[in-house]
């Protein structure tokens, strides 16, 4: 079994790879910095099973490099879209080549991996798509307005897609990990720091693997993020909107 894992080389992203490693699959693992590939990989390679581990160096920003990671690996069993990041700040004032570049690797990088991997899953009757979301696409994120929005995008895309492929009774399985704060290098890169209870990274990578390798479309690890949820559900948009600008708050005021 094959897996392609993007976004690779921190973070959940990484743990990931540690616990797909230890299960066996051969890895392909992407993410930007070469430098972080190259000794995740060395890590792996002291702890395998004879499983192949390949690393590429590419930014997923690029178009044209999604598209070329389509053409150069083939026969992927598991899709695993992690790749990305966010920023926090005031829509009006946050830097718009940064969020320019977040909707890129957000979406766009997400938007093409998924569309040229599921054809091929489907063609071949079987595989499975794990894209990492956030528990913020389902409610609004004022002061974190364009990374909400980008997890947004990835929920309602994942939701509709499997709606196609239930319809189709295809075999190829589609999932979406919607976890709350995590102790990743998420916070450095987006500017803020959590004063919320922070999930830890390889719990909340080895709660994805095993729920995505049962079938399951929403991965959502933690009871507080269970009722995160639920209450955006319930509640008006305007109401939730509140919550979550006070909480943001507490972040940049960290």
């Amino acid at each position: 079994m094959r897996v392609l894992l993007t976004g690779a080389s921190s973070g959940i992203g990484k743990d990931m790879a540690k616990i797909l490693n230890k299960k066996g699959y051969d890895l392909v693992l992407v993410a930007r910095d070469k430098e972080k590939l190259s000794n995740v990989k060395n890590e792996l390679e002291k702890d395998n099973n004879g499983n192949k581990i390949e690393i590429i160096s590419m930014d997923l920003s690029i178009e044209e490099n999604c598209l070329e990671l389509c053409n150069d690996v083939k026969d992927v069993d598991i899709l695993i879209n992690n790749a990305g990041f966010g920023d926090c700040g005031a829509f009006s004032k946050t830097d718009l080549n940064k969020e320019i570049k977040m909707i890129k690797t957000n979406i766009v990088a997400y938007h093409i991996l998924m569309k040229e991997y599921l054809k091929e899953m489907k063609e071949r009757g079987s595989g499975k798509i794990l894209n990492v979301a956030s528990i913020a696409g389902f409610m609004p994120g004022p002061l974190m307005a364009t990374y909400y929005a980008t997890k947004a995008y990835i929920v309602r895309l994942s939701e509709a897609v499997r709606e196609e492929l239930k319809k189709e009774k295809s075999n190829v399985k589609i999932s979406i990990l919607c976890p709350g704060p995590v102790e990743t290098n998420f916070n450095n890169v987006a500017n803020v720091k959590f004063k919320l209870r922070e999930a830890n990274s390889f719990d909340v990578a080895k709660y994805a693997i095993e729920k995505m390798e049962k079938g399951k479309f929403y991965i959502v690890p933690g009871l507080d993020v269970k009722l995160a949820r639920l209450g955006a559900k319930i509640f008006p948009a305007n109401i939730v909107s509140k919550v979550t600008y006070r909480v943001q708050k507490r972040k940049l005021n960290g």
